[in-house]
């Protein structure tokens, strides 16, 4: 079984808790001048922490709630230029607090064609800006209002009945819920001050490898590098650390961070891949270029303090920000040269490892945030799209071939011309070690999974806290992916037995009906392509032109059958031949554009009802 994301976040602070105190009762046998009840100091830490994480986990979620789909039409729309990116960057990761949901997003984008891999890591810059400012919001002391956060984020979610008061209410729940683990920490830490022996293990954090080294381990156990911050920060509030030993400490968050997103590409797409690649680049790169100064850049963020009379958290916050600003800005001009870089690490898998079906957006980590989990599962069903579209393309090559060269071969033997006819099918466009029917076969394999992959999927994310319109998305895609692999089984079981029917009787169709043929398979191959793209931009304007178009290419179908009815009262020979197969092949064709009209009507209502 999967693990979900707040099931690794607990077993993470289980584990960095135990590592981080089995050393204390060593500690308690050196001695001190005041007692020290470790029992209530270990829970009260152990506590806060839990507390701190799960309210940041509410707070992230109850803004991807309500921000979702907006932030992702920022992205889109604002992505093609590297400053604006990264300013849709930090912006988009500051509303939603989640790096790693951008970051899903930039992969959705990237696979679909609609944003390069180098415009992508400008992007990732700036989601790195926009974590920082979690740090800034803990540097400020709002401890004491944390009950009263706690009050009114509860108040608004119980009493209200609008789903956007609710999210918003479970914002300002998150917050108060995380500054409470604030509190909790602090307090629980208070004994700590006068503990020689505690005193010393944190001086020796200010060697920049060891701080390193603990921040990295911490931040990659308790998957959050904003919870780490928020530890530092508390150490740094009780006069537990200078900011020397705290600099190294959150240099090794920032790394940590890039093991979590690391972890999270297991098992994902190549693209997703190069994204976490992207990342731990740039943040070792970074800590690389500032590890070396680091006491210069201590007296930088002193001196911005004093300027500011800002305390010890707040300068822990600063030098936080500064350096993933510092990175970004450092980094920025240098995006398409690190994308080949990365490209060249990380290179597109072989051709053949493509022929297996597997999916390609789909993650089971976002299944608890349906509205990431929803955009996934729409850039899978677009993938669909792309699989019939090319299926479509293939399936007419056998029927357009000449089997006039047959005829022409009079001195061929009827084995001899039964083996040329099974050669006329070419191989397939995109895969050459296949033949054209293999490569159709392979597809419909495909469609037939990720048809089965998807419906799994959509139930496991309806069983989540989804609101009704996102409840009413999630059928309406049940119902397109089970009309999509309807159009795979027509071309596959239906339209393939056709081509040895249309070999057997060595006759080529009519001018005439083989041009009515193609001119119809077009219209089928653009309701296809215009799926496609209504999926992957969300787009209901195309989706409302294969509307409008299916009343027209029925109509088209039926004068093109009245015609070929015409040339079968006319006794035309190779008419009179291939009816049969002209007109099966006609009306499997007609079915394709009912079903393609089907699920442009269900995506148009489903999308329409959330916007309502």
């Amino acid at each position: 079984m999967t693990l979900r994301l707040g099931t690794k976040k607990a077993i993470g602070i289980a584990l960095g808790i135990g590592c981080v105190f089995m050393a204390w009762p060593a500690f308690a046998a050196t001695g001190s001048g005041e007692e020290i009840s470790w029992f209530f100091l270990v829970v009260g830490l152990a506590g806060g922490l839990a507390f701190f994480l799960y309210g940041m986990e509410k707070m992230s979620s109850g803004m991807k709630s309500s921000t979702g789909d907006k932030m992702r039409a920022i992205l889109g729309a604002l992505t093609q230029n590297r400053v604006v990116g990264l300013m849709a960057g930090a912006f988009v990761t500051c509303v939603i607090q989640s790096s790693s949901a951008t970051t899903v997003m930039l992969v959705s984008f990237v696979q679909a064609g609609l944003m390069s891999f180098a415009n992508s890591l400008a992007v990732i810059l700036g989601a790195d800006i926009g974590t920082t400012i979690t740090a800034q919001l803990i540097a400020f002391k709002l401890t004491d209002y944390a009950l009263m956060m706690i009050a009114i984020g509860f108040g608004m979610q119980m009493l209200s009945k609008n789903e956007k008061t609710r999210d918003i209410g479970n914002v300002i729940l998150g917050f108060g819920i995380l500054f409470f683990g604030m509190k909790l920490m602090s307090d629980a830490m208070k004994p700590l001050r006068s503990y020689p022996a505690f005193i010393q293990m944190l001086e020796g954090l200010e060697n920049p490898l060891l701080g390193i080294m603990a921040g990295a381990l911490f931040t990659a156990l308790v998957q959050s590098s904003s919870a780490f911050t928020g530890v530092v920060i508390v150490l740094a509030q009780q006069g537990l650390i200078t900011l020397e030993a705290g600099i190294p400490m959150i240099f090794g968050a920032n790394i940590g961070t890039c093991i979590t997103a690391g972890i999270a590409t297991i098992g994902t797409s190549r693209e997703a891949k190069r994204v976490a690649l992207a990342h731990v680049i740039f943040k070792i790169g970074g800590v690389l270029l500032f590890i070396f100064w680091i006491p210069k850049f201590a007296e930088v963020i002193r001196l911005i303090a004093d300027n500011f009379g800002s305390g010890a958290a707040r300068q822990v916050a600063n030098a936080h920000t500064i350096f993933n600003v510092t990175l970004a800005l450092l980094f920025l001009p240098f995006t398409s040269l690190f994308g080949k870089l990365i490209l060249k690490l990380f290179p597109d898998k072989r051709q053949e490892m493509e022929i297996k079906p597997a999916v390609t957006y789909l993650d089971d980590n976002m299944i608890e945030t349906p509205v990431l989990a929803i955009n996934l599962t729409r850039a899978e069903i677009s993938r669909m799209a792309k699989l019939l579209e090319r299926m479509l393309r293939a399936i007419i090559v056998p029927f357009m071939s000449d089997p006039n060269l047959i005829r022409r071969e009079k001195s061929l033997e009827p084995s001899e011309k039964k083996l040329l006819l099974q050669e006329v099918p070419s191989k397939d466009e995109y895969f050459p070690q296949l033949t054209l029917i293999e490569g159709l076969t392979m597809r419909e394999e495909k469609i037939d999974y990720l048809q089965a992959r998807i419906k799994d999927y959509l139930i496991e994310v309806s069983r989540q806290n989804v609101s009704s319109s996102q409840a009413d998305e999630i059928y309406g895609m049940m119902s397109i992916v089970k009309d999509m692999e309807s159009i795979g089984d027509i071309v596959h079981r239906n339209m393939v037995p056709l081509i040895a029917k249309k070999q057997a009787i060595e006759l080529d169709f009519s001018e005439e009906g083989k041009e009515e043929l193609m001119i119809y398979h077009e219209k089928v191959c653009r309701q296809i392509r215009r799926l496609k793209e209504a999926f992957s931009q969300k787009d209901l304007e195309v989706a409302d032109q294969i509307m409008k178009s299916e009343r027209k290419y029925l109509d088209l179908e039926s004068q093109y059958r009245v015609r070929h009815l015409q040339r079968l009262l006319d006794q035309r020979h190779q008419t009179v031949k291939t009816h049969e197969i002209h007109i099966e092949l006609m009306d499997l064709m007609k079915q394709i554009i009912v079903y393609s009209s089907n699920i442009a009507v269900t995506f148009a209502g489903s999308v329409a009802s959330k916007k309502a």
